[in-house]
């Protein structure tokens, strides 16, 4: 849609030298997602890739789990007081027989490009359960090394960002290390429901082999979309918060934070990490 980056004029100081240039931004626009013609929620996002970010978010939020619940994605015109069509209303609507959510205050939520899922009434509500349970079949044995390689994979697939610098990024990689699809947008918890949302529509849920890799910190809503989506791994160049770490033990998540360079830290679900080491040497804290 050629809505990704923006160019602004801006007054550019390097060493004491001043001058007057153009910058290329990244987008920031509102969207708000319909389910069945009502409105849901309203997400800051960059332009792109918008279906599979709504149909991602349903999936994080337990009404889709299947890209045959979906009837279609489309934008709404009539978005503006002359019937134009801003292309930032997209309408979800649902296949005959999928139950359609109780759309009540406490659901109807703002989601910011920081801060995720906001608004939700108490964490009772954000505990959503997930139709696509983590289980053992399928689910990789990583490497730390395997899991070192990641950052840089991911760095080097963020096109938008090498322009602008103020991108998020999320990736699905395999259990060989190769990147599989990678989605940006200013606020990470977007381009991670747009993974989600484009593995939906393609029939590849749950993501039961698959690591999710962002590039910002690993916070309960982002534990909450991998769940959510069956992804039995996330892995974060920066921290966790509290609550996510909860969330992982409780589900089974292999969460993975302060991913840099040979350095990390397993905050659940260590299983999933091959060290080569005997489990009752680990145990013991004794390495060849």
């Amino acid at each position: 849609m050629g809505r990704v980056t923006e160019r602004r004029r801006v007054l550019r100081i390097r060493d004491g030298v001043a001058g007057h240039r153009a910058d290329t931004l990244v987008a920031e626009e509102p969207m708000e997602i319909r389910l069945n013609g009502r409105p849901l929620a309203i997400t800051m996002r960059t332009p792109g890739d918008d279906f599979a970010l709504a149909t991602g978010f349903l999936v994080s939020e337990g009404v889709l789990a299947a890209a045959d619940e979906v009837a279609s994605v489309v934008y709404c015109a009539g978005a503006t007081a002359d019937d134009g069509n801003t292309y930032n209303v997209v309408d979800v609507r649902l296949a005959p027989g999928v139950p359609v959510p109780d759309i009540s205050l406490e659901r109807n939520v703002y989601t910011t490009s920081s801060c995720g899922l906001c608004g939700k009434a108490s964490l009772d509500a954000v505990r959503t359960t997930t139709r696509l349970p983590i289980g053992d079949a399928r689910t990789p044995r990583l490497t730390p090394a395997l899991l070192a390689s990641l950052p840089d994979r991911l760095r080097a697939a963020q096109a938008v960002f090498d322009r602008t610098g103020g991108l998020h990024a999320a990736a699905l990689f395999d259990a060989d290390g190769e990147a599989l699809d990678v989605r940006e947008d200013v606020g990470r918890h977007n381009a991670v429901d747009k993974l989600v949302g484009r593995a939906l529509r393609e029939g590849q849920l749950p993501l039961a082999d698959r690591i999710l890799m962002v590039s910002g910190r690993a916070s309960f809503e982002l534990a909450q979309k991998a769940v959510m989506a069956g992804i039995p791994v996330l892995a974060a160049v920066s921290a966790p918060s509290s609550l996510a770490v909860d969330l992982a033990q409780e589900t089974g998540l292999t969460l993975v934070g302060f991913l840099r360079g040979s350095s990390m830290n397993v905050y659940a679900g260590e299983e999933r990490i091959d060290l080569g080491v005997p489990a009752a040497r680990r145990a013991s804290g004794v390495t060849p």
